[in-house]
């Protein structure tokens, strides 16, 4: 089936049909995932070249595990969570899942949702896409989609047929010293994780998801971010976070094959079967009370994480990637480089994949800003530990956590198919 006549079987969304998504992809755009250059020049996409930024080539979203995870941090992410609209059924969430890998294949490839887009359908009704990513380079747009605990159980019971297929990690994170979560900003049955280089292409990219939704599932928070928080390359500098520290200096990085098969890839042994080489999404919203961390003495500060500020090496000496020596007495036991480091935590680590996030100002006049927190590991069970053994942080007493939630991320998804596809065999 040509695009054009997939676009017309489709009806006026100009999305892939319900059910037929495997011929609109194998014939739209497995071309695309082969690095088809063609396609890519074509529709939305301006060469980066001429654009001056932005990562040269697009990321490929068909593969054995999803892009936006080990793929090089970009600079922006547009984070939404939905809940499935009542009395949906397993028919409308493999629909929307078959439609929502559709129109992420397209836009990570730098073209619109549909063949028509924003000006090539008819004048007389809606476009299928938004136009506002037309004349932008793709900028290294990676689109992630995970599962949350409600997708499969949740007060109306088995809603889809899932609970028997549901991972036995995939529970509520439980209470941690500090919380004060907002019921509005936490949870939600699916999720999508939009990053790229440039916050109008991220935009555009959720954006683009809720409209596909409507009548499926419903928006029910979202988080924008700047300025990550860790780095997933070698060839990446450590980023500071709004505390002015250097931020991930211990991350999981992408070509340490053994780091991510042992932390943060469901394995081939692992249950159930459907998640094997995909992963675990947390996310936690973490306001920094940033004018009280302000008015503290820097000697006090670099106490406080366990690192110099300047430099980013650890206070018992060296540079920024010298081990810690925790049996210095220049760290405080409760600095937070020393409880959150693998060896204080029986080797576990996770892939930290966070950012800055800065919502104006609070009604007290306060900056409303922190750390939108993201993290992968094979098992939530790492990030409860981790979380569990910072109840003594020293650095508690100048952040809230507001925001919680927990994913299941499917691996890539086959070209012919879609992301979640083994779920529902």
């Amino acid at each position: 089936m040509a695009e054009g006549d997939a676009q017309a079987a489709g009806g006026s969304a100009g999305l892939s049909r319900r059910g037929l998504i495997g011929l609109a992809l194998s014939s739209g755009v497995v071309g695309l995932a082969a690095g088809g250059a063609a396609g890519v020049a074509g529709g939305a996409a301006v060469a980066r070249a001429e654009q001056g930024r932005g990562h040269e080539e697009p990321y490929a979203f068909f593969g054995p595990h999803q892009a936006g995870i080990t793929t090089p941090v970009q600079d922006h992410l547009h984070f939404a969570s939905f809940d499935m609209m009542p009395r949906t059924s397993r028919e409308d969430l493999i629909s929307l899942l078959q439609d929502w890998s559709y129109a992420a294949s397209r836009m990570t490839q730098g073209l619109e949702v549909s063949a028509t887009g924003a000006v090539g359908g008819d004048a007389q009704t809606p476009p299928d896409d938004t136009g506002e990513a037309m004349d932008l380079a793709v900028n290294g747009l990676t689109i992630t989609f995970g599962f949350g605990p409600g997708l499969f159980e949740n007060e109306d019971g088995d809603r889809y047929g899932l609970a028997g297929q549901r991972p036995a990690g995939l529970q509520r994170l439980p209470a941690f010293l500090g919380d004060d979560l907002d019921p509005e900003s936490s949870q939600g049955d699916l999720c999508i994780q939009a990053c790229a280089d440039d916050p109008q292409v991220a935009v555009h990219a959720i954006r683009n998801l809720s409209r596909i939704a409507f009548g499926r599932a419903r928006l029910r928070w979202s988080q924008l971010g700047f300025g990550r928080t860790s780095r997933t390359t070698s060839a990446q500098a450590t980023p500071r976070n709004l505390f002015g520290y250097k931020d991930g200096t211990a991350n999981i990085l992408s070509d340490d094959t053994e780091a991510l098969d042992d932390h943060v890839w469901v394995g081939a042994s692992d249950e159930p079967d459907w998640l094997r080489g995909g992963s675990y999404l947390v996310a936690r919203k973490i306001a920094m009370l940033i004018e009280t961390w302000d008015r503290v003495r820097l000697v006090e500060q670099n106490e406080i994480i366990g690192r110099d500020k300047g430099a980013g090496a650890p206070l018992s000496g060296g540079d920024e990637f010298t081990e810690p020596d925790f049996h210095s007495t220049a760290f405080d036991e409760n600095s937070h480089v020393r409880l959150a480091h693998s060896s204080m935590n029986d080797g576990i680590r996770i892939l930290r994949r966070g950012y800055n996030y800065v919502d104006g100002n609070s009604a007290l006049g306060r900056l409303d800003a922190g750390l939108f927190f993201l993290s992968y590991q094979r098992d939530p069970a790492q990030f409860v530990t981790l979380q569990r053994h910072l109840s003594t942080d020293l650095m508690n007493e100048y952040i809230r956590h507001i925001g919680s939630g927990i994913w299941a991320v499917p691996p890539g998804a086959e070209a012919s198919s879609y992301v979640g596809a083994p779920l529902f065999r």
